[in-house]
């Protein structure tokens, strides 16, 4: 399959690190001008190293007018990757009122605010787009220790129906996309023992993790004509 994204503009949230940052790269690959947002700077630089056609911001996108004036700066966008995700370590019995709040803010208000501009923009341009959220299989499969992320990405689904439900007719087409555990610098985290990795490749068919470069894959595939 042939995928051109030649003229049109790209923006990644979470490009620093891990998914977001192979979604860049592959969406410059293929031609798209993209823009990259983190909120590690050092993470951006190196991202630049590597693909200096690539524009990065570095943003915060919890917090949301901070946000909206980075992205409405940016000006045109016409396909969206919304990315950043958190993911911490706390049971129901133990969360915190500030701990749903950081996860909400970055995991799914982020994602509205920033689709919301763009979708406005495409519109008042009378053109067409694409947008792609990153959700997880945990928006269905519930992980132990994890309770707040796996909401955020029940939340993350239900608002990508709405979105494709709202935005189709205005020539925006709205998917998600959900893996399963990729080794990402996050996921690294909560799996440093051999033992927990063999619990979870040995329920998976082909006994093996996701690569990165195959999230990135659908998702050109996803916002592709």
């Amino acid at each position: 399959m042939n995928i051109d994204f030649k003229g049109r503009i790209a923006l990644v949230t979470g490009a620093g690190k891990g998914i977001g940052r192979c979604i860049a790269l592959k969406l410059s690959k293929l031609g798209a001008k993209v823009f990259a947002i983190s909120r590690t700077e050092s993470d951006l630089d190196n991202l630049k190293e590597e693909d200096s056609s690539i524009e990065t911001r570095c943003l915060d996108i919890g917090n949301w007018d901070n946000t909206r004036k980075v992205i409405e700066d940016i000006g045109q966008v016409d396909l969206l990757v919304n990315n950043a995700g958190i993911s911490k370590r706390q049971t129901v019995l133990e969360v915190t009122e500030e701990f749903i709040d950081e996860h909400f803010d970055v995991n799914f208000k982020a994602a509205l605010n920033i689709s919301q501009i763009v979708a406005k923009g495409i519109i008042s341009r009378k053109g067409s787009g694409a947008i792609v959220n990153i959700s997880s299989i945990s928006s269905t499969l519930a992980f132990p220790g994890v309770p707040i992320y796996c909401t955020t990405k029940a939340a993350m689904d239900m608002l990508t129906k709405s979105m494709a439900l709202e935005f189709g007719p205005l020539k925006i087409r709205v998917n998600s996309c959900n893996p399963g555990v990729v080794l990402t610098p996050m996921t690294e985290k909560f799996l440093v023992a051999q033992e927990q990795k063999d619990a979870l490749t040995g329920r998976i068919p082909m006994g093996r993790f996701i690569e990165q470069d195959e999230v990135a894959n659908t998702v050109a595939f996803l916002l592709s004509d």
